[in-house]
């Protein structure tokens, strides 16, 4: 599966941000993609905080959702966002999802040409009783939609992909938009993917880019066969259900 990571600025002007996104996708053409992804949130000024301009509304509450559309433009799965990120550091930053919008409560797992892949976004990969799930559901690839800070991108960004990779020995795709510094928010940028192996295959800078990365699920069967992590598991002892 070749996957193109579209690393966008998200500018004021909403209209500007698709047209970039057009340009980027011509780009492509040629170059057999068969997954596109992008940035959480790749069309929501992040200066305005405006999130509901993004996010799907139903009966009265707004969720941050990321969709996932078929070659033929037919929508194939969606994830709402699940942990919402709310941070309230004594002289630091605060930052308060729920203040404006209502948490998702659906693992997402969705079948492909190439097998079954789950999506979170952003703060869900924090929580790896999540992913997990995902991969016991059967997923080979995990794709994340994410805007990591200033703060959290040079902290954790890296190390939590490797370590969700590494437990659940599959690829971790983790797409950030690109870094914009007069911005009230400011996303630490660096989209990597990550292999079963926990090794990080490709990785963009803070500046807007595409990166272009193979990767072959058949990889994580060799993977899991050699370092049976997953089958080893005590389930007479302990488990992990979805309810």
């Amino acid at each position: 599966m070749r996957v193109a990571q579209m690393q966008t600025t998200v500018s004021p002007d909403k209209q500007e941000n698709l047209s970039r996104l057009y340009d980027r996708l011509e780009e492509l053409r040629g170059q057999n993609i068969d997954l596109v992804t992008l940035g959480e949130m790749f069309n929501c000024p992040y200066e305005t905080s405006n999130f509901p301009v993004y996010a799907e509304q139903e009966g009265g509450r707004v969720y941050n959702t990321a969709y996932v559309f078929d070659r033929n433009g037919r929508q194939a799965a969606k994830h709402r966002k699940m942990h919402l990120f709310d941070i309230d550091v004594k002289g630091g930053q605060r930052f308060m999802e729920s203040e404006t919008l209502t948490a998702g409560d659906q693992v997402t797992v969705f079948e492909t040409e190439f097998g079954k892949i789950g999506i979170c976004v952003c703060f869900d990969c924090r929580f790896p009783e999540l992913a997990r799930l995902m991969v016991q559901s059967g997923a080979k690839v995990i794709l994340v939609p994410a805007a990591f800070n200033m703060t959290t991108g040079p902290a954790h960004w890296e190390v939590m992909f490797r370590s969700r990779a590494i437990d659940n020995q599959c690829y971790m795709i983790g797409t950030s938009d690109a870094r914009t510094p007069d911005y009230s928010y400011v996303a630490w940028g660096h989209s990597m993917v990550v292999d079963p192996w926990g090794r990080v295959i490709s990785e963009l800078d803070e500046k807007e880019g595409v990166a272009v990365t193979d990767i072959d699920s058949s990889y994580v069967d060799q993977i899991r066969e050699q370092l049976p992590l997953l089958s080893a598991r005590r389930t007479d002892l302990y488990e992990l259900t979805e309810l």
